[in-house]
Formats: structure tokens, C-alpha cells, sequence
């Protein structure tokens, strides 16, 4: 059977792998030039910038999707494990780093807040039994009906996943320190919602990032998408890059085509892993839609980002591979671009700075930093705007490094809404794809399955499991798993 995947970022490799690896003939069709979506990663007088995950969590994920086609992480990519995982800079510039080992963790916190090294153990305790327990019970399941909590034991354990209890609650009662409260709730403010809104089966991340640590794949995370290429490759898979899809062909509701602005290509299986509601408003005739503008309209979306690639031409100091600026109102930063969906007044922002890890990402000497505001989708973009932004966060990237940067720039691309639409069609200039409130988690997201097209389904960020890295990848894996249990 014929199978087109269309999009080839995570989710659409990790599709086209599982179903070459079942027989399929698979055929990825891809808009841009080169593969892997938001990952991709381009070159500029020897600085390679990746364009947008760079942190490397959940690394058992990773090894789990290899691990189905008899292979390892390590036959496609090797791992750096980051010491310090990342820092938080505060106001005054106080600086926290998180350690690789959970035991220097403890004694950090205690330091900062006595007593709560017990706590941070017993919130991780909680955290690990919701990790393990998702990625057992919850996290592959299609999401198609609310039996599959029955039948897995998920129903039962449901006050222990804390999915009625807001993560913002569950930081706070283990915590006073505004400090440590901030270090456990951000990474479900930059990859989800805000943390009140967030439920606190969440605080899986956390797990994550703190027990299981922060990685690296060395010369940049462009390496996994490279891997899952090679995989697919040797495993059968057709790609076509530069097949802008324009038209997915229906008749007597079954797919017969998808069109491109250049060819037609037949499929008996259609997947969709490009953004999920383009797909349905711009791709199909509106009788064969899942969802209609007004439905997308009122998802509660992830953050969008502006994002500045740069090369400096001189080394930094005081930067870590992962930094993380807190020293402004968090509070009023979240406020505005959740609940206001305004343009942050002064916003929080990241610095990744891979040149401290991997001499390969830019010259002798040099450094190459990607730098990552949280913003509100459907944001008016423009260049003032950007520059405005690059002004206010290089100023304050100066007075911490207590050096000049400014002068030594010697290349910056801004990234911003309109490029995320150009590039991916993505909703609303979507980074990361619908946040992860209670009434979007699981069987409440978008469906992976056309309910009027019997051949046509959906894959990636929009759908289940969620947004990021990990997710994208199991999703794929979901969805190809469904097809070939219904079609052999």
C-alpha cells in the first residue's frame, strides 16, 4: 500500500520510519528545502545554528523509538550530558545553576530554602510515578475513546496523576521561595501555558529536566533529525523536498491524491504531520474538514517565539550552554501573553550559547547564541517590532556578561511569527502547537483520525500526545502503530 506522509519534522519521520518498517511503500513529501521541520539547521561562515528545539529531555523517549527498529541513539548520534544543565538568571543578576546530579540539587535548594530538600524529593517521587506511569499508560494511547483509560488503569490512579490540581498550586505548596518556584514552573511556561492553567500531571517535566538531566546531541540537535533520516532511508522511505502539498484529493471520501504545485502522487494512506488545522482549511474541501475556524479559534495555543540567531565574533562569558532570564516581572510577562495576548512589556527570555558545549557551531573564538522571547501567537509581527525586542534583551544580555556584544555581532537573523507561517503554515504563528490545559490533554486534543475520510490522518504537535521534541516523536509512532493494526 501506497502511504504519502506529508511534513517531515518529527512527528512525519517518526510516521514514515514506523510504517516503512511494516511493509508500507512510504513516500514524505516536504514544502522547504531540507528536512526535519522546526529542527532544521543552517549554515553561515562556519556558525551552524540549529533553528529551534535545543533542549534534549526525556532521553529515554529517543532510545525507546530506536529501540523499535532493533537500533540505538548511539548508532545515529552521540549524547553530551550537560553539567550545569542550565542557569537562571534573577533580578540583580543572582544566578542559580541546576547541577547534573540530583543530590547537589538537594543541597542547592536547601541552601536557598531550608527544608526543602525533603520536599523537592518527595515532589520528584510524585513526578517520577507520573513519568513512568504516562509513558506506560497514557502517553501512547491514540486518544480515540475514554475507554483506554479503563482498560489500562489510568481511571483509578487519577488523583495520583493530579490532572485536577494546577501545577502553579502544587509548586507553591511544596515551596515559599519565589526563586525555586520559578526554577520548577518554566519549563511548562515556555512549552506550554501558564503554570496555573497547566494540570499538575506536568510536573513530569520537571522530572525530566532535573532527575533524568539535560543533554546535547553533539554537533547540534539537526543530528537526531539526521538519524531518523538515515532510519528511514534504509528502511525504504521516499523523500521529495520542495513539494509544497496544495491539494489533498478526495472522492467517494477516500483520499486518491495529494497534489503538489508540481506533481500528483496516489496514495491508499494519507498522513498529515504538517500543521494540523492548515490541513484542514486549506487543503481539504470543507466537507471532509475535522474541525471548522471557529473550533481553532478558541484552542488555547502554546507560545510563538521571536527568535535572533547570531555570531559573535569573540567568547562570553558567564553563559552556560542553557540560560534562562527571570530578571524581570514573571508574573506580568505571563499575564500578557497569555491572558492579554499582548506583546510582553519586559520579557522573560532564553540564551542558548551551544558554542560553551560544541567547538563545531562556530569558529575558533567565537560564539553562537540563539536567543528566544515567549510571545502570544497570532502577534502582529514586523521589523520595528524585532529590532525594538533585540534592542531591550541585548542590553540586558550585556549588563549580566558585563561585556559589549552589541559590536561584535557579526551576523543576526531575526525569526519571528510570519517566518513560523511562511515556513510550517503554522496556525496563528504557532511554535509549539496547542497548550497543555486540562481540556487539551489526551482524548480532549484534535483527533489523529478524519472522521468523514476513512484514509486520512493526523499526526505532530497538534494532536496527540502534545507539543515538543518527545511528544512529536511518539506521535508519530501512535499513528503508525493504528494503521498498521488496522490495515493488517
Amino acid at each position: 500500500m501506497n502511504v504519502i506522509v506529508i511534513g517531515s519534522g518529527f512527528a512525519g519521520l517518526s510516521t514514515a520510519a514506523t510504517l516503512a518498517n511494516d511493509g508500507y511503500n512510504v513516500t514524505l513529501l516536504e514544502k522547504n528545502n531540507d528536512i526535519g521541520g522546526r529542527a532544521r539547521q543552517f549554515k553561515h561562515k562556519g556558525f551552524l545554528f540549529d533553528m529551534g528545539p535545543s533542549w534534549y529531555w526525556m532521553p529515554d523517549v529517543f532510545e525507546k523509538f530506536f529501540n523499535k527498529f532493533n537500533k540505538s541513539v548511539s548508532d545515529y548520534y552521540d549524547l553530551i550530558k550537560l553539567n550545569p544543565g542550565f542557569q537562571m538568571i534573577f533580578d540583580e543578576f543572582e544566578t542559580i545553576q541546576i547541577s547534573s546530579s540530583f543530590n547537589e540539587i538537594k543541597e542547592l535548594f536547601e541552601k536557598i530554602e531550608p527544608g526543602s530538600s525533603r520536599s523537592l524529593e518527595l515532589f520528584m517521587k510524585e513526578a517520577e510515578f507520573k513519568y513512568k506511569f504516562s509513558m506506560e499508560k497514557l502517553i501512547y494511547n491514540p486518544g480515540l475513546s475514554f475507554f483506554e483509560f479503563f482498560n489500562k488503569g489510568i481511571f483509578k490512579n487519577i488523583l495520583n496523576l493530579d490532572l485536577l490540581k494546577s501545577y502553579k498550586k502544587h509548586v507553591h505548596k511544596s515551596f515559599k521561595n519565589p526563586k525555586l518556584r520559578a526554577l520548577l514552573e518554566f519549563p511548562v511556561l515556555f512549552l506550554g501555558t501558564a503554570p496555573e492553567e497547566t494540570p499538575a500531571l506536568y510536573s513530569l517535566m520537571a522530572y525530566s529536566g532535573f532527575v533524568q538531566g539535560t543533554y546535547y546531541p553533539d554537533g547540534g540537535f539537526v543530528q537526531v533529525i539526521k538519524g531518523i533520516e538515515r532510519l528511514c532511508l534504509d528502511l525504504g522511505v521516499t523523500i521529495k523536498k520542495n513539494q509544497c502539498v496544495k491539494k489533498i484529493n478526495v472522492k467517494d471520501f477516500k483520499v486518491e491524491s495529494v497534489e503538489t504545485q508540481n506533481n500528483h502522487y496516489s496514495a491508499d494512506i494519507v498522513v498529515a504531520a504538517a500543521d494540523y488545522e492548515h490541513v484542514d482549511n486549506s487543503l481539504l474541501d470543507k466537507k471532509y474538514r475535522n474541525y471548522n475556524s471557529e473550533y481553532w479559534d478558541k484552542r488555547v495555543m502554546s507560545p510563538s517565539c521571536l527568535l535572533f540567531y547570531l555570531g559573535i565574533d569573540k567568547k562570553i562569558n558567564k553563559l552556560t550552554h542553557h540560560n534562562l532570564f527571570f530578571d524581570s516581572d514573571i508574573d506580568l510577562h505571563i499575564n500578557e501573553i497569555y491572558s492579554k495576548k499582548i506583546w510582553p512589556t519586559d520579557p522573560l527570555f532564553y540564551v542558548s550559547c551551544p558554542s560553551k558545549t560544541d567547538k563545531k557551531v562556530a569558529p575558533s573564538g567565537m560564539e553562537n547564541l540563539f536567543l528566544l522571547i515567549p510571545i502570544s501567537p497570532g502577534s502582529k509581527d514586523n521589523e520595528e517590532t524585532r529590532e525594538y525586542y533585540f534592542d531591550i534583551i541585548i542590553n540586558r544580555l550585556e549588563n549580566y556578561c558585563n561585556t559589549k556584544i552589541r559590536n561584535h555581532i557579526i551576523y543576526n537573523r531575526s525569526y519571528c511569527i510570519n517566518d513560523f507561517v511562511s515556513d510550517y503554515n503554522a496556525y496563528k504563528g504557532n511554535a509549539y502547537g496547542l497548550a497543555n490545559t486540562l481540556f487539551q490533554t489526551a482524548n480532549f486534543k484534535p483527533r489523529m483520525i478524519n472522521k468523514k475520510v476513512s484514509n486520512l490522518y493526523y499526526t505532530g504537535q497538534l494532536t496527540v500526545p502534545g507539543p515538543g521534541v518527545p511528544p512529536s516523536l511518539i506521535s508519530g509512532q501512535i499513528i503508525g502503530d493504528l494503521i498498521s493494526k488496522k490495515y493488517k
